[in-house]
C-alpha cells in the first residue's frame, strides 16, 4: 500500500523551496542580519518579493485556500493585515470571491480615523492574512481589533513564520488560531536536503531560533 502524503506536507517543502529560489528567505548565518528592532538574525524574510513570480504567488494564494478549507469556520471576508499582508488577502479574496478590508497598525489620524479600511459587518466571520509571523504581535493586535468592532477572527494565516515560542504563547493567551504555509524547520530540512547548509550553519540557525535576543548579544560588538 502506497503510505497517504498530506497535500499540506508537500505544499510546505515546496513554497520554502520557492522562498530560498527567489530570495524571499535568505540564509547568513556567517554575515547576520540586522532587523528594525536591532536584533541580528541569521535569516531574512521578505515575502514581498513573491509578488513579482506568478506561478508562485499562484501556489501561495492556492495553500491559502486549502488552508481555510481547514478551519472550523468558512469565513465571510478575508483580511489583510497592513501592509504586506494587504497584496496576499485581496489574492486570496479574490480566487474566494470574498469582501476583503484590511487592519492598519493603528486608526488613521484623520478623515474617519479608521483603524479597519474596508466594509466589514458586525457578527461577520473574518480570516487574517499575513505575510510572515514573527513574535505574533502585529497578528494578535490585528485579531483584538475585529473583535473590538464585532468581527470574529477565525484564523490569522501566513506564508512563513520563525516558530518562535514566544509567538505561539501569545496567540495561545490571545485565544486566535493561526497557521502558515511554511515554517523555519520546513525550511531548513529543504536547504539542507539541496546542499545549501553546512551541519555547523545548521546549529547555528537552530541556536538562534532557541533564543533570539540571547545568541544576537553574544554577536553584537
Amino acid at each position: 500500500m502506497t503510505p497517504h502524503t498530506d497535500p499540506l506536507t508537500t505544499l510546505r517543502e515546496q513554497i520554502a523551496a520557492d522562498l530560498l529560489e527567489i530570495s524571499a528567505l535568505v540564509l547568513r548565518p556567517d554575515e547576520p542580519f540586522t532587523w528594525a528592532s536591532g536584533l541580528r538574525s541569521p535569516v531574512y524574510c521578505d515575502n514581498r518579493v513573491t509578488l513579482a513570480y506568478p506561478a508562485i504567488r499562484a501556489r501561495i494564494t492556492a495553500g491559502f485556500q486549502e488552508l481555510i478549507g481547514r478551519t472550523d469556520a468558512t469565513p465571510d471576508a478575508v483580511a489583510g493585515v497592513a501592509t504586506a499582508g494587504i497584496p496576499q488577502a485581496a489574492l486570496v479574496a479574490d480566487r474566494l470571491q470574498l469582501p476583503l478590508a484590511y487592519v492598519r497598525a493603528s486608526a488613521k489620524g484623520h478623515g474617519r480615523e479608521n483603524r479597519i479600511e474596508g466594509r466589514i459587518e458586525e457578527g461577520q466571520r473574518v480570516v487574517l492574512i499575513e505575510d510572515l509571523i514573527s513574535t505574533g504581535g502585529s497578528s494578535v493586535a490585528a485579531a483584538e481589533a475585529l473583535r473590538s468592532a464585532g468581527v470574529v477572527p477565525t484564523a490569522v494565516l501566513a506564508i512563513f513564520s520563525y516558530g518562535f515560542d514566544a509567538a505561539a504563547e501569545r496567540f495561545a493567551e490571545a485565544s486566535v488560531a493561526h497557521a502558515t504555509l511554511t515554517d523555519f524547520e520546513t525550511l531548513l530540512r529543504v536547504a539542507e536536503r539541496a546542499g545549501a547548509l553546512e551541519a555547523s550553519s545548521l546549529e547555528t540557525l537552530r541556536a538562534w531560533r532557541a533564543d533570539p535576543h540571547a545568541w544576537s548579544e553574544a554577536i553584537t560588538p
